[in-house]
């Protein structure tokens, strides 16, 4: 892939190389520009579709998280053609949210194009320009080290405070993931537990404090303080992940889709008997299927 410039001539552009040929090239440009047409016509005021012509960059936000999550679903389970499809997806979200911003005047698909292509080349002097750089380690100290060099440029701090950083990864990321970055922020910063079973600790001390919480009352004052402490709570969970090697996104995506594959069979079993609709189970009932669907979902992931 070619990352093009204002000034290639700064730069070791490989136009030679395999990935670049000029068919794959063409039908990339080819694909991009009917997408970027696509979605013209579909805010064009003249005959679009007035659902597109009524969204605004806040109102596409979900979608954008969404896409990103079916997006990292479909990579997970290694399906290519979900895969593809869940990346046109995700990329429809960018080129919808240029074409609604150049609507607005404010900027065009192409200066996000021009702006992530000159970072990446900014970012890699080792590729496009005289840098040094043989492995991963030594790219990753360059890359701070620019960032630093950009951060200086735009009268910023060379280095950003932790309580920077730690703010910006709850900006910029999910809650789970959040929790996750800024605890392994903190951490690193000496912010730390000093052992495992201290972390333990914390968690029995946090779910007391819930407890104590939720008999204390319904009432809105109540549940305001209900939500802090099981935000407390699950930020507790997150560190005990973070101390055991865990991912809690992983493991809480394989705990939802395990949820709804055993769902589906209690579901189907209700439908076999036929005798009444499933809202109509008993919990000891359906107890008796739910585990008759972990014990068929077991077996069939046995080697």
């Amino acid at each position: 892939m070619i990352y093009p410039s204002r000034d290639n001539s700064e730069h070791k552009l490989n136009t030679s190389s395999p990935n670049v040929s000029p068919e794959i090239s063409s039908d990339i440009t080819g694909a991009l520009q009917e997408l970027i047409a696509v979605v013209a016509q579909l805010r064009n005021p003249d005959g679009g579709c007035p659902w597109d012509l009524a969204q605004t960059p806040q109102s596409l936000i979900p979608y954008i998280i969404e896409e990103a999550y079916e997006t990292v679903d479909a990579l997970e389970r290694g399906e290519v053609p979900d895969i593809t499809e869940e990346l046109g997806d995700l990329l429809l979200q960018v080129v919808l949210q240029a074409q609604v911003a150049q609507d607005l005047g404010q900027f065009t698909l192409a200066d996000v194009a021009q702006g992530i292509s000159e970072k990446l080349i900014r970012r890699h002097p080792h590729v496009f320009g005289d840098g040094l750089a043989t492995d991963p380690e030594t790219v990753r100290t360059n890359w701070e080290a620019i960032k630093r060099q950009e951060r200086t440029q735009k009268g910023l701090p060379a280095v950003a405070s932790l309580s920077e950083k730690l703010g910006k990864y709850n900006q910029t990321n999910p809650p789970l993931a959040a929790a996750m970055k800024i605890s392994q922020k903190a951490a690193g910063s000496g912010f730390e537990w000093p052992t495992v079973e201290a972390v333990w600790e914390k968690f029995e001390e946090e779910l007391g404090e819930l407890k104590d919480a939720i008999a204390s009352g319904n009432d809105p004052q109540h549940k305001q303080h209900q939500q802090e402490e099981l935000g407390d709570l699950l930020f507790t969970v997150v560190n005990l992940a973070r101390w055991y090697g865990v991912d809690p996104e992983a493991a809480l995506r394989g705990t939802n889709r395990r949820f709804v594959q055993r769902f589906e069979l209690v579901e189907a079993a209700a439908k076999e008997k036929g005798d009444r609709p499933i809202g109509d189970y008993s919990i000891e009932e359906l107890e008796i299927l739910w585990q008759a669907a972990k014990r068929k979902l077991a077996q069939a992931d046995a080697p």
